[in-house]
């Protein structure tokens, strides 16, 4: 628990709850500490959804960094959130968890910092959504960390991005247990619209080639069918993830998550001007893109870059090959691991 949080809205939440894990130890002067920020859809244990990277002599080498990563606030793997009870009623909080932004996910990781006494983070990286985070930390708290790692990320969303994530959103609303977002007051959960947009964001999160790599066109099986009516293997991957997905995600948490992806954009408090937004940054910023990454091309790291760059920000940016879309970030390969080993360990 860390106290009372004001939102970025003017809400205030109180005595709000970050669930975090670590891995390593931290030295004595606590200047060894690296914040990982997950997607939209992930959780604090980071060495599940990326085992490639994060470990004893992996780039993020617990043997030598004291690692965290906390779960996103209004989320529903142990922060504060939908699921949470709310004070006033005592009943979960259900569709009256307030809205909350990428700017609030920064300001409660800096409340857990200081619960670690960690003055200064050696680098704080995310991939995706964890990458606007990281982004954003830089521009938030400029002497709080040494280097921010901004991977298949953005300064903001794109119009596409948007309307896909509201097509998602509208599927769960649509689904009859849904019941307004009060569905948790009802003892059901609206899992046929949680699996569609869980569906539709596995095919954004994709690349054509991979599709076509892993899957063709060819026929599922009848003896390992999810579902009578699937014809094709690459039908059967999406029910079964979608499936998956829809029975440990909260359906609000879905939509808070999507909207607070929605709204970020890095240049907002400078009116429009990414430039003089990046302008106090003293982090050395590394922007990696992917191209096979159409949900934010690499177009999208390039245009931070040359922001950070014209107001003398130290910044680096790598497009590497990556069969597996946006979802590449995910996945090591040699260049990638030497890019990211020798951007951590450099002065």
């Amino acid at each position: 628990k860390i106290g009372y949080l004001l939102l970025e809205n003017g809400e205030t939440l109180p005595d709000i709850t970050i669930a975090y894990q670590s891995w390593g130890t931290l030295n004595k002067d606590k200047s060894n500490a690296i914040l990982i920020n997950h997607a939209m859809t992930g959780w604090s244990d980071v060495t599940g959804w990326w085992p490639q990277m994060v470990g004893p002599g992996l780039p993020f080498d617990t043997d030598k960094y004291f690692v965290v990563c906390s779960n996103n606030l209004g989320g529903c793997a142990g922060s504060s959130g939908p699921l949470s009870i709310n004070p006033i009623n005592k009943k979960p909080y259900g569709k009256d968890f307030p809205s909350v932004s990428v700017v609030d996910w920064v300001n409660s990781q800096k409340q857990l910092s200081d619960y670690f006494g960690i003055k200064k983070w050696h680098i704080v990286l995310g991939g995706s959504l964890g990458g606007m985070q990281a982004l954003q930390w830089s521009i938030s708290f400029p002497e709080s960390l040494n280097k921010a790692g901004i991977f298949a990320a953005a300064a903001k969303s794109s119009t596409q991005n948007i309307a896909m994530n509201e097509v998602g959103r509208e599927a769960i609303r649509k689904d009859k247990n849904f019941i307004d977002g009060d569905y948790l007051l009802h003892d059901v959960k609206p899992k046929n619209g949680l699996k569609t947009a869980r569906m539709l964001g596995h095919i954004t999160y994709s690349s054509e080639a991979i599709m076509d790599e892993k899957f063709g066109r060819n026929f599922q099986d009848i003896k390992s069918k999810i579902d009578r009516d699937v014809d094709y293997q690459v039908e059967n991957y999406l029910q079964y993830k979608g499936e998956k997905f829809s029975d440990i995600f909260d359906a609000n948490s879905y939509i808070l998550m999507t909207k607070a992806m929605d709204g970020y954009d890095a240049s907002c408090p400078a009116d429009g001007d990414l430039e003089q937004a990046l302008s106090l940054v003293k982090a050395k910023l590394l922007l990696v893109g992917f191209d096979s990454d159409w949900l934010y091309p690499p177009k999208r790291s390039k245009e931070i870059q040359l922001a950070a760059m014209n107001v003398n920000v130290s910044c680096s940016c790598v497009i590497l090959e990556g069969r597996q879309g946006h979802d590449s970030f995910l996945f090591a390969s040699d260049r990638y691991v030497n890019i990211l080993k020798a951007f951590i360990e450099a002065e």
